[in-house]
């Protein structure tokens, strides 16, 4: 039993049906299509794996999981492009961060990485500016609602169901088995793997987990350039990043379908599945005040916190941020396009989480923490927990079938 059909839950349920045909295997969803959350609403990325830090599962997951996403995307017909990134300083105080990130990413094994100089990034892209950057060819693009789709495919070809409409209500203990209620009834299997998003922690607390770390959902806001000022983009352009936040700032990127997204901003939403600012459900307030963690949390970053009101709240400020880089770029060139929530681990301490987190409770295993470089990953965290299921329940043990 998968619960979770966003792209990690898909990418685990064919792992194990590729592994153990024949086998009976469920995806419980909650919605009524595959890949509804954060994996329909991105920015479409295909991360190469220099942000993290080395040794790291994001690090070593990304580089593996990207190569794979592209054989992938390639097997099967999907749109993938191979476009490239440029990371670039825009001053010399960035200097420093930007070395931090090239040995980072040597370090990691990313293919094909450059140091650029200025007249070498204008080469690249003709409309940034700055005075160095990183250039990663190996950086691409990818329409991941439409690889879970593929993937979802893949499980029920193979024999196994994925089931819509599904979101649990309850987790007990019956008969040796899991209960898990659900909207349709409910399944006791053998076991369960939880790739919920935004739901992890809630699903993991109430099959026995401990309650830290907590998912803090981040809503991102898109906007999107008007098509006659595509060609200021060729390929991804991204800032330094804070190396104290696990996000990459405001940042430009083509899209398969052409589009060229700016964005996202990073606010604290007001539940895990709150696309539009103004939605905010007070039990979900409640939650996040309740938790240590988030004032912890506040008080660390409350002026990154204020800038990122100011982005979201003046398409000026939001179209400032880019305009570091790509000095042509004017506020009337930015229009609005969606907004995706994250789903970001957040410690009792006020730490973010920055890296994938995974645990067990007796019969269950939990992914309690898959943000960006998540959907890029997939394909290896597939792997990697299909490893750790055969481990925790023995491959003799899964159940022939899982509702029986």
């Amino acid at each position: 039993m998968v619960v979770g059909a966003g792209i990690l839950g898909l990418a685990v349920a064919r792992e194990l049906t590729l592994r153990h045909p024949g086998r009976s295997l469920t995806v419980l969803e909650r919605e009524t299509e595959v890949g509804t959350h954060q994996t329909g609403h991105n920015s479409g990325v295909v991360h190469a794996g220099i942000y993290y830090e080395p040794g790291s599962l994001k690090a070593q997951l990304c580089v593996e999981g990207a190569r794979r996403l592209y054989d992938y995307c390639d097997e099967r017909g999907l749109a993938a492009e191979r476009c490239g990134k440029v990371i670039v300083a825009t001053h010399p105080g960035e200097l420093a961060r930007l070395d931090d990130l090239e040995r980072r990413g040597r370090a990691n094994g990313v293919p094909g990485l450059v140091r650029l100089g200025t007249d070498e990034l204008a080469g690249i892209e003709p409309h940034v500016r700055g005075v160095a950057a990183l250039h990663s060819p190996a950086t691409g693009i990818v329409d991941y609602a439409a690889v879970a789709r593929s993937l979802a495919a893949d499980v029920e070809a193979s024999g196994g169901e994925v089931a819509t409409g599904c979101g649990i209500t309850g987790i007990a203990r019956a008969g040796g088995r899991m209960a898990l209620r659900h909207a349709r009834g409910e399944i006791r299997p053998r076991h369960a793997i939880f790739c919920a998003g935004a739901w992890a922690d809630r699903l993991a607390v109430a099959a026995g987990a401990p309650a830290d770390p907590r998912i803090v959902p981040f809503r991102g806001a898109y906007g999107r350039l008007r098509p006659e000022r595509r060609h200021l983009v060729r390929s991804l352009v991204y800032p330094v990043p804070d190396p104290g936040l696990p996000f990459l700032g405001v940042h430009l990127t083509r899209h398969v379908d052409g589009e060229v997204l700016v964005g996202p901003t990073a606010l604290i939403a007001g539940g895990p599945d709150a696309y539009v600012l103004r939605r905010v459900s007070r039990p979900e307030l409640r939650r996040l005040i309740e938790w240590p963690g988030t004032w912890r949390m506040a008080r660390r970053f409350w002026r990154t916190g204020v800038t990122e009101v100011h982005h979201a709240v003046s398409r000026r400020a939001f179209a400032a941020a880019a305009r570091r880089f790509v000095p042509e770029l004017e506020s009337g060139d930015v229009l609005a396009a969606f907004a995706g929530v994250r789903a970001q681990a957040l410690g009792r301490d006020g730490a973010l989480v920055d890296d994938f987190v995974f645990s067990e409770t007796g019969p269950a295993l939990h992914v309690r923490n898959a943000p960006s470089p998540g959907a890029t990953s997939s394909l290896a965290i597939a792997r990697l927990v299909a490893d750790r299921a055969e481990r925790a329940f023995g491959l003799g043990r899964f159940a022939r079938r899982e509702n029986g």
